[in-house]
């Protein structure tokens, strides 16, 4: 992201980012770059919402059933998220200070390591974005419990929001967006813009996105701009409230 921020702002240059960029200025003490100052938002291409998903040998088949049950068994239950820092980590641990429970996140190098996990019972719970979990929840190899959106995910479109489930306030997802470096010309930022939601306003190219578990955004430059301040913000608050540190 650093090389990035420093190039030459002539459309040459473009940078796709994860949830990652809204995370890090929180988590690490020292950035390579502004979130909001070294780069202009062309737009927030698709998201995956995250998900609370288990063994199906664990008995809860809601969140309201998973809580009361990690109150039963505080010591028996930990959570599997994708690594420190990620959505889906971050996303376990607002639920945790939201519902005062007590369990560890065992952070893992990837979602595809997550799923493995749990699918072998070797963890009962897990956090990570649906995209790799939808076919064995499809397939009832995995039990979700909830997404972490605002709406339901259409690749499991059973599933509640943690709102339908009782528990506002938790909404997250894992992005894909695209941004250019500063003082990037507004009609090169327009033209890619307008190029992104051409792309993916293509009903084939939604139908594809959509079986994968990933919703198509294609947002604008100035809406993309406003959910960045709005999650450095939000992941900011989450990350010192719980206390996480990578160095």
């Amino acid at each position: 992201i650093g090389i990035a921020a420093n190039a030459n702002p002539d459309g040459h240059t473009i940078l796709v980012v994860s949830s990652a960029y809204v995370v890090n200025p929180g988590l690490y003490s020292k950035s390579v770059y502004d979130p909001m100052k070294s780069f202009i938002p062309i737009s927030k291409m698709v998201a995956s919402p995250n998900a609370f998903i288990v063994h199906p040998a664990v008995p809860a088949k809601s969140m309201q059933e998973l809580v009361k049950l990690i109150q039963t068994n505080p010591k028996k239950f930990s959570v599997a998220t994708p690594g420190i820092g990620t959505t889906p980590d971050l996303s376990a641990a607002l639920f945790k200070l939201t519902t005062k429970l007590e369990y560890p996140t065992v952070p893992f190098n990837g979602a595809g390591p997550v799923v493995v996990a749990i699918l072998g019972n070797q963890l009962p719970v897990g956090c990570l974005a649906i995209t790799p979990a939808v076919p064995h929840i499809l397939a009832g190899r995995l039990r979700a419990l909830a997404v972490t959106s605002a709406k339901r995910a259409p690749a499991i479109p059973d599933v509640p929001t943690l709102a339908e489930a009782g528990f506002p306030g938790q909404e997250s997802d894992t992005m894909q967006g695209m941004l250019v470096p500063a003082g990037t010309s507004p009609a090169i930022v327009k033209l890619l813009n307008a190029d992104v939601v051409k792309i993916l306003s293509q009903q084939e190219m939604r139908d594809r996105l959509a079986g994968l578990g990933l919703e198509t955004v294609a947002s604008s430059s100035g809406e993309f701009a406003a959910q960045i301040r709005i999650e450095v913000a939000k992941w900011s608050k989450v990350i010192k409230d719980a206390g996480i540190k990578v160095d």
